[in-house]
């Protein structure tokens, strides 16, 4: 995809590096100016109760879901996420692949974020397997009544 001056944000795989399609992220993103920047904490997989599944591939759903959810909030969309961070207890070969598979099942057909993923020992909660932080861009609509607080 290049980039459009209608749009706030667009994705670059440049020649050269290797197609990072099938892991389910891109290399560059591309913020353009006068955008508004969405900065969503780390998400695990728990549900609104705050109860955290055993399963990992259950976590990566539900804390995509809440991701999404996030996002949601601040006026964005998944497709609007430039950057996600992936922080992966006891990460093998086998969880990449869960987690290509759900971000492909919640992106669809557009662009996968840039992604860093992080392989730890441990998470905030015992249980807790898996976390997503982002940031997503939007273009800026101060009429929109989206507040801090």
């Amino acid at each position: 995809m290049s980039q459009h001056d209608h749009q706030p944000l667009s994705f670059i795989n440049p020649e050269g590096l290797y197609d990072p399609t099938e892991n389910g992220y891109s290399h560059v993103a591309v913020i353009a100016p006068g955008s508004r920047l969405i900065h969503i904490a780390g998400q695990g997989g728990e549900n609104a109760k705050g109860e955290l599944p055993e399963d990992f591939h259950l976590q990566v759903r539900w804390a995509i879901g809440n991701l999404k959810t996030a996002v949601n909030s601040a006026g964005a969309e998944l497709r609007d996420i430039a950057k996600i961070t992936v922080l992966i207890v006891d990460h093998s070969e086998e969880r990449l692949g869960v987690l290509s598979a759900e971000l492909s099942e919640a992106w669809g057909e557009a662009q996968k974020p840039t992604c860093t993923l992080i392989p730890v020992p441990r998470l905030a909660l015992d249980g807790m397997l898996f976390e997503i932080e982002a940031v997503a861009v939007a273009p800026k609509h101060p009429e929109s009544g989206v507040t801090s607080g």
